[in-house]
């Protein structure tokens, strides 16, 4: 999956979702996509710029959890996803992915 079309995939449910209160950044095979829900509305662009809360899993991972073929918890816990930084804002991941 190309970083253009993870950003698209972003953007589509980050649109409808309510704000998410910060910055989220997903760094996916050493790439890195910014999700900012700081203001009225969520903004999605590919960045390294530093987040409040960091995501980092590989493409397929993160295919396998927009499919729901995993579970975000067991996967955390199997260290498939590491997440630095605020817990809260990684809880509502789950508002932008499904």
């Amino acid at each position: 999956m190309s970083l253009e079309n993870m950003v698209s995939q972003f953007e589509k449910k980050a649109s409808s979702a309510s704000p998410i209160g910060g910055s989220i950044k997903f760094e996916v095979d050493g790439q890195g996509i910014l999700i900012d829900g700081s203001g009225d509305s969520n903004t999605v662009k590919a960045s390294d710029e530093e987040a409040d809360c960091t995501i980092s899993l590989t493409a397929e991972v993160l295919e396998k959890l927009r499919d729901g073929e995993i579970n975000p918890m067991m996967a955390v816990m199997g260290g498939q996803i590491k997440i630095t930084g605020d817990m809260g804002l990684a809880m509502k991941v789950q508002s932008l992915m499904g």
